[in-house]
C-alpha cells in the first residue's frame, strides 16, 4: 500500500542540504526571492499525479465536483460506507500531492461503516486555483457544506478528520461552521503558521536565514491555536512522538488551548501522520467516533 507523504516546509531544505554548498546557495537565493513575494508558498506542494485509485484498495467511489463560495471548482472523492452508514467523515489532507496519495489514511473507514469525503484543495490534483492558508479554509467550508447537502448523508452525524495542514485547516473551518459536526479528529497539526515556518527554517542550515520572513504569514488571529479555543465540540488530538516534520509540542499546545471535552492520543515512535496507520490507534479513534455519534 502506498504510504501517504506530507512534504511540509522541511522538504526543500532536506534536498538542498544533500546537494552541496553551491546548490544550497542557489536554493537560498531562490527561496528568498520566492518567499519575499509569497511566503505562504512554502506551505504547499501539490501535484497532479495519480498515485492510486479507491478500487486498488477494494473501495467504491464517486468523483465529485464542489464549488467554493468564490467560484473555484474543487475535485473530490466520495467513498460510500460498506453497509449501513454510521456517519460521514470529511477528510482534509496534508500539504503535499493530492487525495490519491492520502487514500491509505482513510481506507479503513468505509469498511467500518463510514462514508468519507476526500477533497483536494485548490491547486491540488484535479482542483482549480492556487492554494493559500486562507483560501484552503474556504475549500474546507465548501466541502463541509457539500457533505451536509448530499441526499445520502445524515447532516447531523458528521465527523471532520484533518491531518497536518489539514488538521490546522479543519480547526479554522470549524471555528466558522460546525453545524452537524459531532467530533473533530486532529492528527499531527501545527498550532501557529509563523511558528511552524520558523521551526522548519531553524531546523535547516539553508533556510535558517529565512526565519524572519515567517512574519509575512497569517498572524495569531488566524492561527489554529486561536480557532481551537473557540470550539464547543468534542476534539480528539493525535500525534507520534517521532514526528520530525511538525514537532509534537504543537499538538500539545492545541490540546491545552482546547475546551472540554477533549482527548489526546500519543503514539510512541510514530513519525509524521503514521499514528493512524496503526491498528491500535485506529481502534481508539473508532471508539471515540462511535461515542460521539451516540
Amino acid at each position: 500500500m502506498h504510504r501517504a507523504r506530507d512534504a511540509f516546509a522541511g522538504t526543500p531544505a532536506g534536498r538542498a542540504d544533500a546537494g552541496g554548498a553551491s546548490m544550497g546557495r542557489a536554493l537560498l537565493l531562490a527561496c528568498t526571492l520566492m518567499l519575499s513575494g509569497c511566503v505562504e508558498r512554502m506551505f504547499f506542494y501539490p501535484d497532479r499525479v495519480q498515485y492510486m485509485r479507491p478500487a486498488d484498495v477494494g473501495l467504491a467511489h464517486e468523483d465529485v465536483d464542489i464549488t467554493t463560495a468564490d467560484g473555484v471548482r474543487l475535485h473530490g472523492w466520495w467513498l460510500p460506507a460498506q453497509g449501513a452508514a454510521r456517519g460521514s467523515v470529511l477528510h482534509l489532507h496534508g500539504n503535499a500531492a493530492n487525495v490519491s496519495n492520502h487514500l491509505p489514511l482513510v481506507a479503513w473507514l468505509p469498511p467500518a461503516g463510514f462514508n468519507v469525503l476526500m477533497v483536494d484543495y485548490r491547486g491540488f490534483g484535479a482542483s482549480e486555483g492556487t492554494p493559500a492558508p486562507d483560501s484552503v479554509v474556504e475549500d474546507g467550508l465548501a466541502a463541509l457544506r457539500y457533505l451536509r447537502a448530499r441526499g445520502d448523508t445524515d447532516p447531523a452525524r458528521l465527523i471532520v478528520f484533518g491531518q497536518s495542514l489539514g488538521g490546522a485547516t479543519a480547526l479554522r473551518v470549524l471555528a466558522r461552521d460546525a453545524e452537524g459536526v459531532r467530533l473533530a479528529i486532529i492528527d499531527s497539526a501545527f498550532a501557529s503558521y509563523r511558528g511552524i515556518a520558523r521551526d522548519a527554517a531553524i531546523g535547516s542550515i539553508v533556510l535558517a536565514p529565512l526565519a524572519p520572513l515567517a512574519g509575512m504569514l497569517p498572524d495569531a488571529a488566524s492561527d489554529p491555536e486561536t480557532a481551537v479555543a473557540q470550539l464547543r465540540l468534542p476534539l480528539l488530538f493525535v500525534y507520534g512522538t517521532a514526528d520530525q516534520v511538525i514537532p509534537p509540542n504543537h499538538s500539545d499546545r492545541l490540546h491545552a488551548a482546547a475546551n472540554e471535552p477533549k482527548r489526546l492520543i500519543v503514539a510512541p515512535g510514530a513519525r509524521h501522520m503514521e499514528a493512524l496507520m496503526r491498528r491500535d490507534v485506529q481502534a481508539q479513534v473508532m471508539a471515540a467516533m462511535l461515542e460521539a455519534l451516540r
